[in-house]
C-alpha cells in the first residue's frame, strides 16, 4: 500500500474536540480510593492547565514511528480545530492525559465569576475574615486529624506512582547482584535440577515471599550418549569430533562434557554415508536453486544456523528428501567480538513442552506417547573450523579486510559418514513459582520469568543473570511490602527448569494451568539472559505494550534531545515467553543489552546454545551496571503494569501494527485491506473512550474500570492463528525479525507459492490473517457497545 493509497476514513471522528487533563497521581490523597469523586481534586482542577493529547493519528499515516518527543501543550483548547497528527507512541503513553469530555460545546462548571465593583462595606468585610478564620482553623484540624488516621507506611496502591517507583527499585544495587550471581554459578556443578530449585525457593521465601512452590514434572528428555557424535571423511578415513578435532584418546579426553553436549536434542539416531550438499542458509530459494542441479536424496545437508527458524528449515529438507544435516554457525554472522570456531553448541529440535504428552500437561496418569525423535533427519550441530575442514578452505579467509563466508564449491564433491547416538530417558524438571497477592485484583496475574539451571544442559551462565536479577527485585518489592504496601494486581515469580530441551517447564506449568492463566494473566515479563553483550539496549514487546517500553527507555536517557532512537520491536523471542505468547496471546515485553553487531546479522543464532565458557557474563558485565539496569527498567514496567487502575496498553497500536504489516504487501488483498481500515477505526474510538474510567465520576465505579480491563487484557488473543510454519509463533502481531514489517505466515506461503504450482497454501495463510482482523475487529466494537449500552441505561 503506497503512500498515495486513499486515506483510511475515520470520519465518525472528525468534528469532535477533546479536552484533557494532566492526572498526576500525588493529587489524590494517600487512602483515598482511586474510583471515589473528590470535591476537592475537582476545585483543584481550576488552576491546572488543559491540554489536548494527539492520540489519533491522521488519514493517511504512512508509517508507525517510535520517536521520543515532548508533549505540546494545547491552550484554548475549547477553540482549537481536532488535528489528527500521526501518533507517536514513545511521547504520550496511555494514561497519563485523560479525556473529560467530547462535546465541542464543552464549557467547564468551575468557571470563576468576575470580581463585583461595588465596595463592601466594614459589617461584610468583618463577615467574610471571620468565616476565612473559621474556614482555615476547620481545615487544619481536618488535616490533622486525617493523616494521624492515615499513617504514610500503609500507602494506598491508588496512589502509587513514579517516586514510590523509584523507591522501590533504589533498593537493588549492582553489587547485590553480583554476589547473587557468583553464589548462584556455584551451584552449576549440580546436576540435580530439584536441589537447585529447592535453593532458589529457599531464598525467596527468607525474602519474604508468601507461597513459593515447587512444581514437578516427569518429562522425557533425549541426553547425549556415552561417546561423542563423529564425522569421518570417506576418501581420507579421517575421523572428527563436532569441535574439529581428531578423534584420538587425547582429543576426547580434552573438553569431553563439551563434546558430548554437541547434539541436536530430539534427533533420529544412527550412521548415514551420504555426498554431503551445500544448502546455505536452507530457505526456499536455495532449496528450488539446488534441486534442479542434483539429486537430494538421503544426502547430508550443509546448512547455516540463522534467518529463519531452524525447525522450519528442517521440515523443508525433510519434505525435500534429505537424509541428515550438518548444522553450523558462520563466523561471518558473528561479532567481531565472539570468537567461536572451535567451539560446539546444541540445538533442541523440540517446539515446546514435553514431547511425550503434546498439548496436555505431564501429570501422573497421562497418556505417554513414544516420541524419541522429533525429525526423521539426523542432525548433528558441528563447528566451524570443522566445516573449514571438510570443504579443504585455508585457515585464513579474509580479504581485505572482509570476512568471506564459508561455501562448498558446486563443481567438488564431500562424502562422509555421521554418526549419532543419543538417549531419551523421563526426568524431573521442576519450576519454582511463588505469589506476591494483589489487593484489589487479586485474581489477575502479571508473571515474572526467568530460568535456572537444569542437569545436563550447559545454557552458559545466562540462568544465573536471569535468577540473580529476578531474586534482587524480589528482595526490593518485600522490603516495601514490610512497609504496609502491595500492588493491585498479584505478581507471580516463575523460575523455570528445562529450558534448554524447548522451554519444556513453563510449558508444562502453561497447560496445567491452562483454564486459569487464559482468564487471569494480563501480561509476562521475561527476564531471560538479560545480558547478551555490553553496546545497546533492545526491546522485545508487544504492540500493544511498546508506547510503555518507549516511555521506560527514558530511564537511560535523562536528555530527551541526546536519546538515540528507541530500538522496540515486536520478533520472536527465544525463551519461555514462547507459551505465553503464542498459546494465550498474553501482552509480553522484554528488555536486553545486546552486542549492536549480533543485532544487525541474521536472527535465530540465539537458538545455539554454546558451553558455559563460550560468553562470560562477568567479562561483558563486570560491575553488574548492565544487570542493574535491566532489573530497573524491567521492574518499573511491572510495577506500572500491577498497580495502575487501568492497565497501560495501547488498542490502536495493534491497529497500526496490522496496517504497517500489509503496507507494500503484494500478497494483500482489498478485503484485508479494507478489514485492516475498519479494525483502525473501531481502535481510534475505543482509544479515545477507554481513558474514561480514569476520569469521568461517571463511569469511576469499580465494575465498569474492571470491564475495561477486561477488554484490554484481551487483545491480542484475536490474533492466535491455528495454523503456522513449524518455528513460527502463532501469534501473527510478531515478525521473526526486527528488520520485517510482513506478517510472517504470509511471507513464508510467498515463497512457498512461487515455487509451487498452486496457491493453495497462500490463500489459507490468507484467510487465517483475514479471520484474526475480523475477529480483533468485532472484539474491539463488542467493546464498544458494552459501555455505550451501560452509558444508556444509567441515562
Amino acid at each position: 500500500m503506497g503512500e498515495n493509497e486513499a486515506s483510511l476514513p475515520n470520519t465518525a471522528l472528525q468534528g469532535k474536540k477533546m479536552a484533557y487533563q494532566k492526572v498526576s497521581a500525588d493529587q489524590r490523597a494517600p487512602g483515598h480510593s482511586q474510583y471515589l469523586d473528590n470535591d476537592d481534586l475537582q476545585a483543584t482542577a481550576l488552576d491546572l492547565e488543559w491540554d489536548m493529547e494527539k492520540e489519533l493519528e491522521e488519514p493517511g499515516f504512512d508509517q508507525f514511528q517510535l520517536n521520543s518527543a515532548e508533549n505540546q501543550n494545547l491552550e484554548n483548547s475549547e477553540t482549537a480545530d481536532l488535528n489528527l497528527d500521526p501518533i507517536q507512541p514513545a511521547t504520550s503513553p496511555k494514561g497519563r492525559f485523560q479525556r473529560l469530555q467530547e462535546e465541542s460545546d464543552y464549557v467547564t462548571h468551575y468557571t470563576r465569576s468576575a470580581p463585583k465593583s461595588n465596595p463592601c462595606n466594614f459589617c461584610r468585610l468583618l463577615k467574610i475574615f471571620c468565616m476565612a478564620i473559621i474556614l482555615f482553623i476547620s481545615g487544619i484540624l481536618i488535616g490533622y486529624y486525617s493523616h494521624k488516621n492515615c499513617p504514610s507506611n500503609a500507602t494506598s496502591s491508588g496512589t502509587l506512582d513514579l517516586q514510590l517507583y523509584q523507591e522501590i527499585l533504589k533498593t537493588i544495587q549492582a553489587e547485590d547482584i553480583k554476589k547473587s550471581f557468583r553464589n548462584l554459578v556455584q551451584l552449576y556443578k549440580s546436576e540435580d535440577d530439584t536441589e537447585i530449585s529447592k535453593k532458589i525457593k529457599t531464598q525467596w521465601t527468607s525474602l519474604g515471599l508468601e507461597d513459593v512452590q515447587l512444581v514437578n514434572y516427569s518429562v522425557l528428555l533425549n541426553l547425549p550418549g556415552l561417546s561423542p557424535s563423529s564425522v569421518t571423511l570417506s576418501s581420507s578415513g579421517q575421523c572428527f569430533h563436532p569441535n574439529g578435532q581428531p578423534c584420538s584418546e587425547e582429543a576426547r579426553k580434552w573438553s569431553s562434557q563439551d563434546l558430548l553436549y554437541s547434539y541436536a536434542a530430539y534427533s533420529a539416531n544412527g550412521i548415514l554415508e551420504a555426498e554431503v550438499i551445500d544448502v546455505s542458509y536452507g530457505n526456499a530459494d536455495d532449496l528450488k536453486r539446488i534441486k534442479k542441479m542434483k539429486n537430494v536424496t538421503n544426502r547430508i545437508a550443509l546448512l547455516k544456523l540463522g534467518k529463519l527458524p531452524l525447525l522450519y528449515k528442517l521440515s523443508l529438507l525433510e519434505k525435500t528428501g534429505f537424509g541428515g544435516v550438518l548444522l553450523y554457525i558462520d563466523p561471518c554472522d558473528l561479532p567481531k567480538t565472539a570468537n567461536l570456531s572451535y567451539n560446539t553448541f546444541m540445538v533442541s529440535l523440540n517446539p515446546g513442552g514435553d514431547p511425550s504428552t503434546p498439548g496436555y500437561p505431564s501429570i501422573d496418569g497421562s497418556f505417554r506417547q513414544n516420541r524419541s525423535n522429533l525429525t526423521s533427519l539426523l542432525v548433528q550441530p558441528i563447528s566451524a573450523s570443522l566445516v573449514a575442514k571438510l570443504i579443504s578452505l585455508p585457515k585464513d579467509r579474509t580479504t581485505n579486510g572482509a570476512c568471506s563466508p564459508l561455501e562448498l564449491p558446486n563443481n567438488e564433491e564431500r562424502i562422509v559418514s555421521m554418526k549419532i547416538q543419543t538417549v531419551t530417558k523421563f526426568e524431573t524438571v521442576t519450576n519454582v513459582v511463588g505469589y506476591l497477592k494483589g489487593v484489589t485484583f487479586p485474581d489477575r496475574y502479571v508473571i515474572v520469568g526467568s530460568h535456572h539451571h537444569t542437569a545436563h544442559s550447559y545454557n552458559r551462565q545466562e540462568w544465573a543473570s536471569s535468577t540473580a536479577i529476578i531474586t534482587a527485585f524480589v528482595r526490593a518489592l518485600m522490603l516495601r511490602v514490610k512497609r504496609g504496601w502491595r500492588p493491585d494486581r498479584t505478581i507471580v515469580f516463575c523460575s523455570w527448569g528445562g529450558t534448554a530441551f524447548g522451554n519444556i517447564g513453563s510449558y508444562e506449568w502453561g497447560e496445567d494451568f491452562r483454564k486459569v492463566l487464559q482468564r487471569n494473566v494480563v501480561a509476562y515479563i521475561s527476564l531471560h539472559s538479560p545480558v547478551r553483550g555490553n553496546s545497546t539496549l533492545h526491546s522485545v514487546a508487544s504492540p500493544s505494550l511498546q508506547q510503555l517500553v518507549a516511555e521506560k527507555n527514558k530511564f537511560n536517557c535523562p536528555r530527551r534531545d541526546q536519546c538515540p532512537k528507541t530500538n522496540i520491536s515486536s520478533e520472536q523471542m527465544q525463551d519461555d515467553a514462547d507459551y505465553f505468547i503464542n498459546h494465550l496471546g498474553v501482552p509480553t515485553m522484554r528488555f536486553t543489552y545486546e552486542d549492536i553487531r549480533a543485532l544487525e546479522g541474521p536472527s535465530f543464532l540465539s537458538e545455539a546454545l554454546f558451553p558455559k565458557h563460550a560468553i562470560k557474563v562477568e567479562e561483558m558485565d563486570p560491575f553488574f551496571n548492565l544487570h542493574e539496569t535491566i532489573i530497573k527498567l524491567s521492574g518499573e514496567v511491572i510495577l506500572q503494569i500491577a498497580s495502575e487502575p487501568v492497565l497501560p496498553f495501547n488498542a490502536l497500536d495493534i491497529a497500526l501494527e496490522v496496517q504497517n504489516n500489509l503496507k507494500g504487501d503484494q500478497t494483500s488483498t482489498p478485503q484485508l485491506l479494507a478489514l485492516a481500515s475498519h479494525l483502525r477505526e473501531s481502535a481510534e474510538l475505543f482509544q479515545s473512550d477507554e481513558m474514561r474510567p480514569a476520569n469521568d465520576p461517571k463511569e469511576r465505579a469499580p465494575i465498569r474500570v474492571r470491564m475495561l480491563n477486561d477488554i484490554l487484557q484481551d487483545m491480542e488473543k484475536s490474533f492466535l492463528v491455528q495454523h503456522a510454519p513449524p518455528g513460527f509463533y502463532r501469534n501473527i502481531l510478531y515478525h521473526l525479525d526486527g528488520n520485517t514489517s510482513q506478517f510472517s505466515i504470509l511471507l513464508e506461503a510467498w515463497e512457498h507459492c512461487k515455487s509451487l504450482a498452486s496457491n493453495e497454501t497462500l490463500q489459507e495463510a490468507l484467510s487465517e490473517v483475514l479471520n484474526s482482523i475480523n475477529a480483533a475487529q468485532v472484539y474491539f466494537k463488542a467493546g464498544l457497545d458494552v459501555f455505550e449500552s451501560v452509558l444508556v441505561g444509567k441515562n
